[in-house]
């Protein structure tokens, strides 16, 4: 897709209200108010994480706030993100903002979304709801809550024109910042790793409970692939202190070293250096394609969130690459078939298949190329368009 020339700002650009939930999420809305910054916006604020605060967004509670994972954790702290979700309503209509734009996070944001629309502020929302793979009934929710949805996917545009809702395709601004040729060999001096080693990313998730859940099984099937392999290394990039910290803790219990490379952020350089990836479901997965790196997904949550869940998709996949692809591409394992012995034994039979590997990094390329397309700018036009 073609870039357009930026839509010009106004000469004073009204108050304009963010949220972004989860480490993502922060990264996200920081993509699109750097370039909003460069064209001389006003005050940004709401709620955000480390990465928009940096580039002067005033956060009035932080992002990992909405960093809930399943049904079950969210019914836990719904009371607390009911009263924060409705002391922000008040502040962004005294404020007052012009415009919000909710960035993903849509339990929380569309009910917000509903009342500040219900009250004049024109509503954006980035990165729409998967609809498309259950919770369709949300489409009437939006459509009370939202002015305009910006898509990062290009086949969600077909169902919010047949819905009768406003909607923009932006791109994914993953594919714009993500290299369209990494550099593995440059990603592993960065790391330390050996040149020609066989290297293998593993990516358990960012919250809490993922590492919970995921990393144990994850840790086992890394045991597994390096038994009688000494020429394999692994690194475990973190999402932040507290995750480096748990995944610390979970190593030192096995009681034995294992070649685990351990750091504190660097999911992209990780992923960047290595040949193969283990990978838990959500954005990580569209992150490794990009990085044109096979994989293998899998998936675990508490017992009680999987019951829930696993009867309401639409799908037969759930790693965004099967899903952009329409076919499974790389394989998935949820909750249960989630094995240390059925992940290693994927990772294998991934790692011997040569051709296999050859004819994902054309299929990912493919997908990187109409994904990118200016993303961040076209969100910042679409802003600036609201606020005229």
């Amino acid at each position: 897709m073609s870039p357009r020339a930026p839509v010009a700002m106004p000469e004073f650009l009204p108050h304009i209200g963010v949220v972004a939930g989860e480490a993502s999420g922060d990264l996200l809305a920081a993509s699109f108010l750097t370039e909003l910054r460069e064209r001389r916006s006003g005050r940004l604020a709401g709620i955000g994480g480390p990465a928009m605060q940096a580039v002067g967004f005033e956060a009035w509670w932080p992002s990992e706030l909405l960093a809930v994972h399943g049904y079950a954790a969210a019914l836990q702290v719904l009371p607390k993100l009911l009263l924060i979700r409705r002391r922000l309503g008040n502040r962004l209509l005294n404020w007052p903002a012009r415009c919000f734009v909710g960035v993903d996070a849509p339990d929380f944001n569309l009910g917000l979304e509903a009342r500040l629309r219900a009250a004049g502020v024109r509503t954006l929302h980035f990165v729409s709801p998967s609809i498309w793979a259950w919770r369709r009934e949300r489409i009437d929710g939006i459509r009370r809550a939202v002015d305009r949805m910006l898509l990062v996917f290009p086949f969600e545009a077909a169902i919010y024109r047949d819905a009768g809702i406003a909607a923009t395709y932006v791109g994914h601004p993953l594919a714009d910042v993500i290299p369209m040729h990494p550099d593995r060999s440059a990603a592993r001096a960065a790391l330390g790793l050996p040149r020609d080693a066989t290297v293998i990313a593993v990516l358990p998730g960012s919250r809490s409970a993922e590492i919970t859940h995921i990393a144990p099984v994850f840790i086992d099937a890394v045991a597994r692939l390096a038994r009688g392999h000494p020429e394999r290394h692994f690194v475990l990039p973190a999402a932040g202190p507290e995750r480096h910290r748990q995944l610390a803790e979970l190593l030192a219990a096995r009681g034995k070293t294992l070649p685990i490379l351990l750091t504190e952020g660097r999911s992209y350089a990780a992923l960047e250096a290595c040949d193969f990836a283990l990978v838990g479901s959500g954005t990580a997965t569209l992150e490794t394609a990009l990085f044109k790196r096979p994989m293998v997904i899998a998936y675990r949550m508490s017992a009680l969130s999987w019951r829930m869940m696993k009867s309401r998709g639409y799908l037969p996949w759930v790693g965004l690459p099967n899903i952009l692809s329409g076919e499974f591409v790389v394989p998935e394992f949820l909750q249960d078939a989630a094995t240390a012995e059925s992940l290693a034994e994927a990772v294998e039979r991934g790692l011997d298949d040569v051709r296999g590997r050859e004819q994902l990094v054309e299929r990912f390329t493919a997908m990187h190329q109409a994904l990118a397309c200016g993303c961040a700018g076209r969100v910042a036009d679409a802003i600036a368009e609201a606020v005229r």
